[in-house]
């Protein structure tokens, strides 16, 4: 039967199905209507149409029934209907999933065989297949418990689960990529089962922008928050109440111990350590590459207005004038910029975009204890002087907010980002950074133990590579602390050249009245134009 793929599950229209299911759905805003089918993270799932995407996930979270769910509509719906091969490690678990398919054809009221069990050859091996058959499109499900060479020449979707724990999974990826140059779509599930495996290798992969896809990160707290236990209660006929959720998420992480981290989290086995290693940051170092630090005392933020604002311009144009004057007319510029104040420093890294589309580091500024206006006025010098500037990025976390807020009134919002440093931001974005390092389309990095350091100092904490809260401590006074500021410093300036940002034709204007007291563009040029 003809049903289209098209319901609202719960009070928002998320992602297609049927009309049984939305009866069983559209009326769930009513206190005595049944839950929703499909849990939000089940539905953001389901909902993602890539034709490669990934899941990393907690333990028994539902997420291959909802996969099921999804794949008897594939299979059976009339207009664009598809096989669907699903791979699991064991024949348990591909029973499992070809039971779900067969509830959730009853559900949509399609009529489909019943399990049918089978023989797969595979080379000099025989392996058990269970199969649904749907008389209406000619489409079957297919599951199987392992990876069968024989998946090169068939055409469908494929689903593979807890691919972490098969035995070749670099080879079943191989296999299962054919599938999508003739339009079909590969799902991924899986636990993770440590770093140095094939399936968080694609993960990084595909965060990194090396391969294309999609990765959705589900933990067993988020799977909680948006209903798990209430759904667990549900199925077993008892009352849900606050403090039994809190006990049962407590249960779970006691059976599991010290694996909890990685069944639990999402966070890989042996993790821990530094994201990049000694050699690859040294190795992305250059010694040309000028580093510029500027140190103040707390006295120098309580002088006259004029008198800061005479010293810093001419510090501006005895240190930063030079290497700004030498850069190349012809290339993008960009910059990124992570601030502190007094117990952080901040840090501007100028990049500069080759032809050959490589990302360089122009140059390092390092301020040490920098009263806000001067950071405005040292970073405006900076940014004008810049030839064909194409973006910058801010770190606008506590006090970079005003002078990201600043930068983009300035230089425009379509330029200027500014940034709430946050886990899902370093999520996507760091591992494209390293990737960078690692092919080294990302170098010239200023050659210095303090810069090294700060780069060492990016850990993953919890499943995310970012920065940990403690400070390192300098020997030379208290004020003087790092907290891998020239590490974001550069890994915003990596994102700032990567930003899609349209050509423009930009023209800085003064503002007449405090253009007339010498103080809003304060060692800028305010009627120069750069093309860009």
């Amino acid at each position: 039967m003809a049903s289209p793929r098209k319901i609202k599950v719960g009070t928002t229209e998320l992602f297609p199905l049927n009309p049984v299911l939305k009866a069983i759905t559209s009326d769930a805003a009513r206190k005595d209507a049944p839950p929703v089918v499909l849990l939000p993270y089940q539905q953001a799932w389901v909902a993602d149409d890539s034709q490669l995407k990934i899941a990393e996930k907690s333990r028994r979270i539902g997420l291959t029934w909802a996969e099921a769910s999804d794949d008897v509509l594939l299979a059976a719906q009339e207009q664009n209907s598809t096989n669907v091969f699903y791979i699991g490690p064991t024949q348990d678990m591909a029973l499992e999933y070809i039971e779900a398919c067969a509830m959730w054809a009853r559900a949509f009221d399609y009529a489909a065989s019943e399990i049918e069990e089978g023989i797969f050859v595979d080379g000099d091996k025989e392996i058990k297949s269970f199969k649904i058959d749907f008389p209406s499109t000619g489409r079957r499900i297919v599951a199987l418990s392992s990876r069968p060479t024989n998946l090169r020449g068939k055409q469908g979707v494929v689903a593979i689960d807890e691919a972490a724990f098969h035995n070749d999974l670099a080879q079943l990826l191989k296999a299962a990529m054919a599938m999508l140059l003739w339009g079909d779509k590969v799902r991924i599930i899986s636990t993770h089962d440590g770093q140095d495996n094939a399936f968080d290798e694609l993960i990084q992969e595909v965060r990194a922008g090396k391969r294309k896809g999609s990765v959705h990160r589900f933990t067993f707290r988020d799977a909680v928050a948006q209903g798990l236990y209430q759904r667990v209660c549900l199925r077993r006929g008892i009352e849900w109440t606050a403090e039994g959720e809190a006990q049962w998420v407590a249960d779970a992480y006691a059976f599991y111990g010290e694996d909890a981290s990685e069944e639990l989290d999402v966070v890989p086995s042996q993790s821990g350590g530094a994201y990049l290693t000694m050699g690859l940051i040294e190795a992305r170092m250059s010694g040309d590459t000028p580093l510029v630090r500027g140190r103040w005392t707390s006295e120098f933020a309580y002088l006259p207005d004029w008198e800061r604002e005479a010293e810093v311009a001419e510090w501006c144009e005895d240190h930063l004038k030079p290497m700004l004057t030498d850069l190349n007319k012809d290339l993008a510029h960009g910059f990124g910029e992570d601030f502190g104040r007094t117990g952080d420093l901040t840090i501007i890294d100028v990049m500069e975009e080759t032809r050959t589309l490589d990302i360089r580091v122009k140059a390092q500024i390092e301020l040490s204890n920098c009263p806000f206006r001067q950071q405005e006025q040292i970073l405006f010098y900076i940014v004008s002087r810049l030839p064909r500037f194409r973006s910058g990025v801010l770190d606008a976390r506590g006090n970079g907010q005003y002078l990201a807020e600043r930068a983009a009134q300035k230089f425009g919002q379509a330029r200027i980002e500014q940034v709430m440093l946050s886990d899902s931001f370093y999520l996507a974005n760091m591992p494209r950074f390293k990737a960078a390092l690692q092919d080294g389309t990302l170098a010239d990095i200023p050659k210095d133990t303090e810069v090294r350091d700060d780069l060492r100092a990016l850990r993953v904490i919890d499943g995310v590579p970012k920065l940990p809260k403690s400070k390192t401590q300098k020997e030379d006074g208290p004020k003087l602390q790092r907290h891998g500021d020239a590490a974001i410093g550069l890994f915003l300036g990596h994102y700032a050249m990567k930003r899609e940002v349209a050509p423009i034709e930009y023209q800085g204007v003064a503002n007449k009245r405090s253009a007339d007291r010498g103080r809003d563009d304060v060692g800028g040029n305010s009627d120069r134009r750069s093309a860009w």
